[in-house]
């Protein structure tokens, strides 16, 4: 099957574009941290953060001083991290680009990453060309994906029940298998792999599933391509993904989510 990587591209870009994705991404600041601290960024070093969005990970290695370039297509999510790192009072340059054609030349960075950013591209064989193709040889590569085990895995597949993803594109909590990970990375780098959490804590389930269905692009666009009988549907199931990843005693929504942390040495 002959998939039409463009058009899919720019239908993300759309759907990514919704709601306000830094005010979820805002919540997973301890993914972009660690993974900085993992890479061990050293001031100075050239770093490449693709489909940064709002700059979680971009920041920490900015605190660091390194040279940091923030990359996304969404233009307001850079927005977002040129205020944030300004709030910071740290250096932090961005550019639009797409992940699956970065517009730079070989080599060119001492570290690429991404955080929960780069794993839903379409081409999962043209990114991580990619991003290996822009890293020095002897540098690192770094990035945080979402388990297909992991709460947000299951809140995939609850949307996908309703809104059939693209076909021919494989899944994109398929960078969080170790196999395809090193089918991906493995003819550019070696490869070490851990497998982590990140807290979720809300005020409620219900709580969640507001915050996802307002902010969450992804979410939002499902909701609005659907009829009301659909949309209730889809409310239950995810509210039923909450419930079940993040009940606590107390009440409120506490989901420890986990991720697959990846670091590849470039050859």
């Amino acid at each position: 099957m002959s998939v039409d990587y463009a058009v899919i591209t720019g239908r993300q870009q759309r759907v990514w574009s919704l709601g306000d994705y830094g005010k979820v991404g805002s919540l997973l600041s301890w993914l972009g941290e660690s993974l900085v601290r993992r890479l061990d960024v050293h001031a100075g070093e050239a770093v490449l953060d693709v489909a940064a969005g709002n700059s979680n990970a971009s920041l920490p290695a900015a605190r660091r001083f390194a040279d940091v370039l923030a990359t996304d297509y969404v233009p307001a999510l850079l927005d977002e991290a040129r205020a944030r790192a300004d709030a910071d009072g740290v250096r932090l340059r961005t550019q639009v680009a797409d992940a699956q054609a970065l517009p730079f030349d070989d080599g060119t960075f001492d570290v690429v990453m991404s955080t929960i950013g780069a794993m839903f591209a379409p081409d999962q064989e043209a990114l991580a060309r990619e991003m290996s193709r822009v890293c020095r040889s002897g540098g690192r590569i770094g990035m945080a994906n979402w388990t297909p085990d992991s709460m947000v895995g299951d809140m995939f597949r609850a949307v996908g029940a309703h809104v059939p993803p693209p076909q021919g594109v494989l899944p994109a909590s398929m960078w969080a298998t170790g196999e395809r990970v090193h089918e991906l990375f493995g003819p550019y780098c070696k490869i070490s792999t851990s497998r982590e959490t990140c807290p979720f804590r809300f005020p409620s389930p219900q709580a969640c599933l507001d915050y996802f269905r307002t902010w969450y692009g992804p979410t939002v666009a499902a909701f609005r391509g659907l009829d009301d009988d659909g949309q209730a549907s889809l409310a239950d199931g995810l509210l039923e993904v909450f419930t079940r990843h993040g009940s606590s005693a107390d009440g409120t929504m506490a989901a420890d989510v986990s991720y697959l942390e990846v670091i590849a040495y470039r050859s």
